[in-house]
């Protein structure tokens, strides 16, 4: 009668380990999911910002700074190691804004056509980055707090599962409100 108890036991452990594994298994890839998600809107951002600045660069041509920026911002956007993705997009996020500010100034640009399609999609690529970095916010929280409950983190560190990092500002000058001033 022990030995049966004994082996329930072991298959009962044995499940539920199986269980969890497939659980974390599940959660990474949505973390995955979720990161991939963010890099396509970023590649469409990415691809959007030549000609928007080359739009504004028709109007504006005495602003080169501010299109330098965007232009900088993109670049080290684009070449960023994914640990340094979130800091970098932060700067490129600030420099569009001023970029989109300088329309206030021209109303040529304002009501140029070309600008303002390009204008409606960054709006439209912005609002999906900001759902993209939600969902995998939320994966990340997720999987993180999986693995540091007992009894799943027993399971976690067997098989090597480790937190992963939020997609966050990271300097908080990049919190605050954009103030442009000509």
């Amino acid at each position: 009668m022990i030995k049966y108890i004994i082996i329930a036991l072991v298959v009962i452990i044995l499940i539920w380990a199986v269980a969890t594994y497939n659980k974390l298994i599940s959660f990474r890839m949505k973390v995955k999911e979720g990161l991939s998600t963010i890099d396509v809107f970023l590649k469409k951002r990415y691809d959007l910002i030549p000609n928007l600045v080359e739009t504004v660069k028709g109007y504006a041509s005495h602003e080169k700074t501010t299109l330098n920026q965007v232009i900088e911002a993109r670049n080290k956007a684009i070449s960023a190691p994914i640990e340094d993705k979130s800091k970098y997009e932060g700067e490129l996020s600030n420099a569009l804004s001023k970029l989109l500010m300088l329309s206030e100034n021209y109303p040529n640009l304002k009501a140029d056509s070309q600008f303002l399609n390009l204008q409606e999609q960054l709006q439209t690529i912005e609002s999906e980055i900001e759902k993209s970095r939600r969902y995998y916010n939320g994966a990340v929280r997720i999987l993180n707090t999986s693995i540091q409950k007992v009894p799943t983190c027993i399971i976690a560190s067997l098989f090597k599962f480790s937190k992963e990092p939020f997609f966050e500002i990271e300097n908080d000058n990049e919190r605050e409100n954009i103030k442009v001033k000509f």
